[in-house]
This record gives structure tokens, C-alpha cells and sequence, in this order.
């Protein structure tokens, strides 16, 4: 543990918070993606298989039923709530996102540390996890009304990712014979698929106007 990736867990956590606070407070889903939401919740599926079989640390599992358990109570209050799915952009969130899945599993297969099945289910995990939120950033782009609550939970989402990248970069010269060149590749794509979400908030926060991706 070092401070970069406690920064990641700790931003990663509060753009849960962020999400749950909007769907759970205000009652409203609007502008968030139901097929992102979906593909977190199988990246956290297939990533913690291991949950019940191998015990690192009290703080590993907590981090790790959180991140379940939100995921599918997000899911739940899209689909299932009959206050918030009224607000679900049923018709903008049109991403065919079970495009993502066998391209991210036959990749899993072919280039992964070690051919066992938890290992090619973690590796699956960190590809879908790089590509999960293209359907949260077309959406975006599709929209013309994104609140602060969605900004801020899709700029959260981004800094931890980012924020992991140092932490990677402060192991490389602090531990011996840390290489993880999947995990590696796999997080620079998924912070660069940020780049023009961020650059676009921070343009909005300078000038103090609403956020808007161009279409």
C-alpha cells in the first residue's frame, strides 16, 4: 500500500458514493449508463472470484464487497426501481456493449500470466474494465443536460485510474522485479479513453459553464 493507491481506492470509492448519492437522493439515473453500469458489475464479478477462497487483508475484502455490492445495487435501482428507472435515457444509451465482451475474453485467452481459469477471469476483467465506460462516454456525448453529480462521478471514475498509474510508476522503482505489463496496458488505455472527457470538465470548471462534450 503507498499513498497513490490508497488516493486511487479512496477516489474510486467517492465516485460510487457520488453516483449512489444522485440515484439515491434525487431519484434519478438520467445521463448515467445502464450498459456501464452493467459491464462494472461483471468486471467486479469475474476480478473477485477469489473472494471467498484467498484472504490478503481486512481492508482487500471490504474494498472488494463494496465494489460488488454497489455495483449490482446500482444496477437493481436502474432497472428495478420504480421511482429511478423512469428517468433511465433508455433511448440515448443505445451502446452495444455485449459487442465488448468476446473481444476482451478471446484477448483474455490468448495473453494472460497464467492458464487457469480465476487467472484468465482476472485478465478478462482488467480488458473489459478498459473499455467498460465507453458507453457512459457516448452517452455524454449524446445528451445535452450533464448535471454536476454525473460530471463529477465520471471525473472521479477517471482520477482513480489515473491516479493508479502513479501508483504502478512508484512500485516499478520502489519494489524489485515489479513488471505487470497487462495491468499496465490495459489502465493506460482506459485513462486515455478519459482524455477528452477531462479536458472538456476542466474547460467547463475554468470558465464556470455547464458541462458539454461535443456530439
Amino acid at each position: 500500500m503507498n499513498i497513490f493507491r490508497l488516493a486511487g481506492d479512496m477516489t474510486h470509492l467517492a465516485s460510487i458514493l457520488v453516483l449512489l448519492l444522485k440515484i439515491h437522493t434525487i431519484k434519478s439515473c438520467a445521463g448515467i449508463s445502464l450498459k456501464t453500469q452493467e459491464l462494472y458489475a461483471l468486471v467486479f464479478v469475474t476480478r473477485y472470484l477469489d473472494i471467498f477462497t484467498d484472504f490478503i487483508s481486512v481492508y482487500n475484502t471490504v474494498m472488494k464487497i463494496i465494489y460488488l455490492g454497489s455495483s449490482f445495487t446500482i444496477v437493481w435501482y436502474i432497472r428495478r426501481h420504480k421511482i429511478v428507472r423512469r428517468s433511465y435515457d433508455k433511448d440515448l444509451d443505445t451502446f452495444r456493449h455485449y459487442f465488448l465482451l468476446l473481444p476482451c475474453l478471446l484477448l483474455a485467452v490468448l495473453i494472460h500470466q497464467k492458464f487457469t481459469f480465476k487467472e484468465v477471469m482476472w485478465t478478462f476483467s482488467l480488458y473489459l474494465e478498459a473499455v467498460a465506460i465507453l458507453p457512459q462516454l457516448v452517452l455524454l456525448q449524446r445528451t445535452r443536460n450533464i448535471d454536476n453529480l454525473t460530471g463529477q462521478y465520471v471525473f472521479l471514475l477517471g482520477a482513480y485510474r489515473s491516479l493508479y498509474i502513479f501508483n504502478w510508476v512508484y512500485r516499478y522503482f520502489t519494489e524489485p522485479h515489479y513488471v505487470h505489463w497487462i495491468t499496465w496496458i490495459a489502465g493506460l488505455i482506459q485513462t486515455l479513453l478519459y482524455a477528452d472527457f477531462f479536458y472538456y470538465y476542466f474547460e467547463s470548471w475554468k470558465n464556470n459553464v455547464k458541462l458539454q462534450l461535443p456530439a
